[in-house]
């Protein structure tokens, strides 16, 4: 399996997540599977974002597309975020 973990500040989850679920459609076509946000439990402003995607090539493309970049600053994303392309080495 092809992962893309995204962990990222943003100025307000809420406004953030609303922008998130409206990418749905975008995501699918490029290549995603699925997904998990994670928060951490002192309330932060961070958010994690982990993807099934069908290939890590799909993933690598949409991560460095225009569309996504400009969606995260309308989302409220705060500076860069970090991604990392992952592939699955085990499952228990």
């Amino acid at each position: 399996m092809a992962y893309m973990l995204v962990r990222q500040e943003v100025q307000d989850y809420e406004t953030w997540k609303s922008f998130f679920d409206m990418g749905g459609d975008l995501r699918r076509r490029n290549g995603a599977k699925s997904y998990r946000i994670l928060r951490p439990e002192n309330g932060s402003s961070e958010v994690f974002a982990l993807f099934e995607w069908d290939n890590l090539d799909n993933a690598r493309r949409f991560a460095s597309s225009a569309e996504l970049k400009e969606a995260m600053q309308r989302a409220g994303v705060v500076g860069k975020p970090e991604v990392l392309f992952l592939e699955e080495a085990t499952r228990g």
